[in-house]
C-alpha cells in the first residue's frame, strides 16, 4: 500500500471516531422522554373512597365524585350535577362496592323503600329502638352510621328500702346507629348538616344484645355515648395484634377489607364500667349498706312428758334468749 491510501484510511479513522464521540455526547445530554398518564376526560361520576361491603350507610366521606372516562359512562352512574348528594346521604349499600368502584343507581336503596331496614343489618344482627331524650342523646348530634356506647344509670335500693346507691355503668358498646326518630337521613342547609333532635333511636345488635336492651330500659334510664372514630381502628389493632381477630392467608384484598369491617363494627357485651356516687361526690355512697338483721323469731319447743313448761326460745341477730319457765337467759351465737 502505498503512502497516500494510507494517508486517507487514517483520515476515514479519525473522522469516524470524531463523528461516534459526538453522537455519543448529543444523545448523553438529551432528557429522557417523559410518560405522561392520560388524563380521563368526561363528566365526574360518584365512585366509592373505600370499599363498602351491603349493609354500609352512605356517608360524605364514603363517596366523591372522580372524572372518568366519557366513553365508559353509563346510565347507572351518579352524575356530577345531576346527582343529588343531600339524597344520597343516609342511603344504604344493597350490592358490594369496591374501593375507585362507580356506585351505581341499582346498588342503593333509600330510606322509605321497601327493604331498606332489612338492607341496613348485617347478617345476624337485629333492629331495636330505643327512647332517648336531648340530654340522653348526646344533644342531637348522633347521625345514622355512627357508632355509640349504652350507659344505664339507676337507682339501687335495698330489700327493705332504706339505704339507696347512686350508679351509672356502660353496658354495652360499639352500637352501630341505623336511624333517628324514623329517619335515616341527614338534612343539609348550604353544605352545613342541620342538626335536629329526636325521640328515638334505631341500633344494630345481636338477638341477645336486643334482650339486654329489652330489660335494661325496665331498670333505670339508658343514655348514648358517642364514640370516636379512631376508637374502632384502635380496638381493631388490638384485637389483630392479639390474635383475637384473624385474617385467613391467601384472601383477596376485597374479602379481607370485609372481614375487617365487620370486626370494626361487631357490638362488644360485657367488661363493663361503672361509677358509683360515692365517686362522684363524697356525700353519696360507694357501696350498699350492710343489710339490717332479720326481725326476732320465736321458737317454741315442746314440753318434755311431765310437770316441766314448755321452753320458748327468742332468736335476733347473733344472741339467742332462751326462756325456760319464767326464767330468760341470752346466749350468744357459737357458745358453747
Amino acid at each position: 500500500m502505498d503512502k497516500k491510501k494510507l494517508m486517507l484510511l487514517l483520515g476515514a479513522m479519525v473522522i469516524a471516531i470524531g463523528t461516534a464521540m459526538a453522537a455519543r455526547s448529543i444523545f448523553a445530554g438529551a432528557s429522557a422522554p417523559r410518560a405522561e398518564a392520560a388524563v380521563p376526560q368526561g363528566p365526574k361520576v360518584l365512585v366509592a373512597q373505600r370499599a363498602l361491603p351491603v349493609g354500609t350507610i352512605i356517608t360524605a366521606d364514603s363517596v366523591a365524585f372522580q372524572a372518568w372516562p366519557k366513553q365508559m359512562i353509563q346510565d347507572a352512574y351518579f352524575i356530577d350535577g345531576e346527582a343529588d348528594m343531600s339524597k344520597l346521604l343516609g342511603t344504604v349499600v344493597r350490592y358490594p362496592v369496591t374501593a375507585g368502584q362507580p356506585v351505581t343507581q341499582g346498588a342503593l336503596v333509600a330510606p322509605g323503600d321497601r327493604g331498606f331496614l332489612a338492607a341496613a343489618l348485617g347478617a345476624g344482627m337485629r333492629a331495636v329502638t330505643i327512647s332517648v331524650s336531648q340530654k340522653t342523646g348526646v344533644g342531637g348530634f348522633v347521625f345514622p352510621g355512627d357508632h355509640v356506647d349504652l350507659v344505664l344509670t339507676q337507682t339501687v335500693r335495698t330489700q327493705d328500702g332504706g339505704d339507696t346507691l347512686k350508679a351509672s355503668e356502660t353496658i354495652l358498646r360499639n352500637i352501630r346507629v341505623l336511624a333517628t326518630d324514623t329517619s335515616t337521613e341527614t338534612e343539609t342547609v348550604d353544605g352545613k348538616t342541620v342538626v335536629k333532635g329526636f325521640r328515638t333511636v334505631t341500633l344494630e345488635v345481636t338477638p341477645k344484645i336486643g334482650e339486654k336492651i329489652a330489660v335494661a330500659q325496665t331498670i333505670g334510664t339508658l343514655s348514648l355515648s358517642l364514640r370516636s372514630l379512631a376508637d374502632n381502628q384502635s380496638e381493631l389493632d388490638q384485637a389483630i395484634a392479639s390474635g383475637t381477630v384473624k385474617v385467613p392467608t391467601g384472601v383477596s384484598k376485597e374479602e379481607e377489607d370485609k372481614l375487617l369491617s365487620q370486626a370494626m363494627n361487631r357490638p362488644v357485651e360485657g367488661g363493663a364500667t361503672f361509677v358509683t356516687g360515692g365517686d362522684v361526690s363524697r356525700f353519696q355512697r360507694r357501696t350498699m349498706g350492710a343489710a339490717k338483721p332479720p326481725a326476732p323469731t320465736t321458737a317454741y319447743a315442746p314440753a318434755s312428758m311431765g310437770s316441766r313448761p314448755a321452753t320458748v326460745v327468742t332468736v335476733s341477730g347473733p344472741v339467742v334468749r332462751v326462756t325456760r319457765g319464767k326464767v330468760t337467759s341470752a346466749e350468744p351465737v357459737g357458745k358453747n
